[in-house]
């Protein structure tokens, strides 16, 4: 393409052709040798990378590099735009939990979050734990947060230096600032104090990176002594650990993407078996929280899609006692749900847009906090005590700074503790927000949510960054970001396509979205496109196209089904090997997403639907748009190897000139660079090839 000029020749990687038979039908993959055989070692060490492979990673390296050489000075520019609209020396709103508030704040040039705590009412802050100081000397860094003990004495912290998401956990003194000899490696990261702050219960994860194993550690021994208190034999579940607000139980919460399962803790005998509360039934999900005397359950049990709420006494609480709160309403998915002492919440969406409802727990009464923006983003966060009539939730839209609000739940008096700083200045009035809808192949309507500038003109030329996910039942909210405003203010349309696969519109939109209805998620996003061209919103010629993990196949797919659409795509950590990940039960994720994708091992229809659609098994004779894929090296979600074989099946399939590029952050895993700047590069580079393939720079 006449917009990449004087290119190297691209590296071109060696066919070691490997073949596999499953259901009497026979694959070869040319490239499978860039899998290392010692993965799970590698995460822990990257140096013992194989030779060959780090070879081929440096050089599509070297070759993204000089394809993006024009844009540094972009990049640069956008870095800079991108910054200055960050607070350098942010700090939350402190939240309240017996004789402290505890916050975090970063300082002026600082990566990391620095934790702290002040008298209840405010007062000098004690500084706890200083990310950039435990951060220094390392490549990559990321903090599991900390996690203070009921007497307030200590705290657990957390910390991956890989990428590889193997956490250690430390014990820190939080009266003198010191850690003990205490070290806890291979967990999930975080761990739930005992009431007595004496020990926590943390999960390990295992060689494959599952957590698998609860065990119980006591403060002051090694973690060769701890204590197993569950064991999941079964490696297609996730599995986590948490504490009630009364820190009175202690939860084991067991699941995969459409099966859960409850294991209970009393505080009272921590040496007792944990009792079960409910055994898993295929395609029934349910979630406890406590309330005093009784257990509140959000589940979808007896065909309640979109979910309901019930209640369970706390001696009692197993299904057969369940008894119904809140009914279960068609159309209004109820997300997540907390309680306290005179009060029951919960955080829903309807018609793609949420709201937060209020009942009093004596009188049944209820009301809703909602908003009236066409677009808009709503996060419950509600506060670290029970005994409580104040909660705390944020809202924001695509033009509107991120808002924190204390909420009155006896007087519905909202207070408004924060609004989020923009330093370089930022006026709600210069930009539009609006939810559109698109028509989608089956008749559905496709939600879309569009940022850009009130000068934009909108007659067919104006670039345009269509985001998209569509996975697991993730919604991708309506929310603000300083780092869109970017793209919004040269003239961009900024769009976010509200497709199948996520719970935008109900867990029908989601169901609608996986195993074999697993191609709407992709006709979706095209019907997006199409309806951003016809309307004049963009042109088909200046569309960017963009996602990351599970949307990274999303943008495989498209870019197998439509490539004439898109002026360029960005595929970040793309799941992009979709059927030999699902044929590999070895892999972090893959026995825990069968539920999502389906189990080719074991049945030929969902082996052939998955061949249907994966993107690395899908890549033809045609020709494709400039791609820029995204990897990271110790990612144990989404390996590195499937975005490296993925550009290499690219650039040998394709019969245009347009560029396939390659970046492996050789020092990152899933979640790219770990400080708050370093991933601001990573976006301005990401934006900056944007801004290439539309013809802006």
């Amino acid at each position: 393409m006449s917009i990449f000029k004087s290119l190297p020749t691209a590296p071109v990687a060696p066919k070691r052709p490997v073949s596999d038979t499953r259901h009497g039908i026979t694959r070869t993959d040319d490239y499978a040798w860039l899998r290392a055989d010692n993965w799970q070692a590698m995460f822990k060490d990257p140096s013992i990378l194989d030779a060959d492979i780090r070879k081929h990673l440096e050089a599509e390296n070297a070759y993204m590099n000089a394809a993006m050489e024009d844009t540094k000075d972009i990049q640069k520019v956008l870095f800079a735009e991108m910054k200055g609209r960050i607070k350098e020396d942010d700090s939350s709103v402190p939240v309240k939990d017996g004789p402290y508030a505890y916050g975090t704040l970063f300082v002026t040039g600082g990566e990391q979050p620095r934790y702290f705590r002040e008298a209840r009412d405010g007062g000098e802050r004690t500084l706890m734990l200083d990310g950039d100081k435990e951060a220094a000397g390392k490549g990559y860094f990321r903090l599991a947060g900390l996690d203070h003990s009921v007497d307030h004495a200590f705290g657990i912290w957390g910390y991956d230096d890989k990428g590889s998401e193997y956490f250690t956990l430390k014990i820190r003194d939080l009266a003198t600032g010191e850690d003990l000899s205490d070290v806890v490696e291979n967990t999930g990261g975080g761990g739930v104090w005992a009431p007595d702050g004496k020990s926590f219960f943390y999960s390990a994860l295992d060689e494959n990176h599952r957590p698998s194993k609860v065990f119980h550690h006591i403060v002051g021994t090694p973690q060769s002594t701890d204590r197993l208190v569950y064991e999941e034999k079964d490696p297609g579940f996730f599995m986590g650990v948490g504490g009630s607000l009364l820190d009175d139980y202690i939860f084991i919460d067991i699941h995969d993407h459409e099966t859960s399962e409850y294991r209970i803790l009393s505080t009272m005998d921590l040496m007792a078996e944990p009792k079960l509360v409910a055994a898993r039934e295929e395609g029934i999900e349910y979630e406890i929280t406590e309330g005093g005397d009784v257990f509140y359950i959000l589940t979808n049990d007896d065909d309640a899609l979109d979910f309901k709420i019930m209640q369970a006494p706390v001696a009692t609480p197993e299904k057969e006692h369940w008894t119904e709160v809140v009914a279960h309403k068609p159309g209004t998915l109820i997300l997540s749900h907390m309680a306290f002492a005179r009060h029951l919440i919960w955080l829903e969406r309807k018609e793609g847009l949420p709201q937060i409802i209020v009942r009093d727990r004596e009188t049944g009464d209820e009301h809703a906090i909602g908003f009236a923006e066409e677009a808009y983003s709503l996060g419950l966060h509600g506060a670290a005590e029970y005994d409580t009539d104040t909660i705390r939730f944020s809202y924001s839209s695509m033009t509107t700074p991120s808002q924190l609000y204390d909420y009155n739940l006896v007087t519905r008096e909202r207070t408004l503790l924060k609004t989020q700083e923009v330093p370089s200045g930022h006026d709600a009035n210069d930009y539009i927000t609006r939810r559109v809808f698109a028509p989608g192949w089956d008749g559905v309507e496709v939600p879309v949510s569009l940022l850009y500038r009130a000068d934009t003109v909108l007659d067919g030329t104006a670039p345009c960054l269509l985001y998209g996910y569509g996975a697991y039942g993730m919604a991708i909210p309506a929310s603000f970001s300083t780092n869109a405003l970017s793209l919004a203010d040269r003239g961009f349309v900024y769009a976010i396509a509200h497709i199948r696969g996520g719970k935008d519109k109900g867990f029908s939109w989601y169901e609608d979205g996986k195993m074999d209805k697993k191609t709407n998620t992709f006709k979706d996003f095209i019907a997006a496109a199409d309806y951003l061209n016809e309307n004049k919103f963009t042109s088909y010629a200046k569309i960017v196209a963009e996602g990351g993990s599970a949307g990274g196949m999303l943008m495989g797919a498209i870019a197998n089904m439509a490539p004439e659409k898109f002026a360029g795509i960005i595929a970040a950590v793309p799941f992009v090997d979709v059927l030999n990940t699902m044929l590999d039960d070895t892999l972090p994720l893959t026995p825990p997403e069968w539920p999502e994708w389906g189990n080719p091992i074991d049945s030929k229809e969902e082996y052939d639907q998955i061949a249907a659609y994966s993107p690395y098994d899908n890549v033809g004779e045609k020709p494709y748009p400039p791609i820029l894929a995204l990897g990271g090296l110790t990612d144990p979600r989404v390996t590195y190897w499937e975005p490296a074989k993925w550009v290499a099946r690219l650039r040998e399939k394709t019969t245009g000139d347009a560029p396939i590029l390659l970046k492996t952050n050789m020092d990152a895993g899933h979640g790219g660079a770990s400080g708050r700047f370093q991933r601001l590069e990573e976006i301005a580079f990401e934006y900056g090839f944007a801004l290439k393939v539309v013809g802006k720079i």
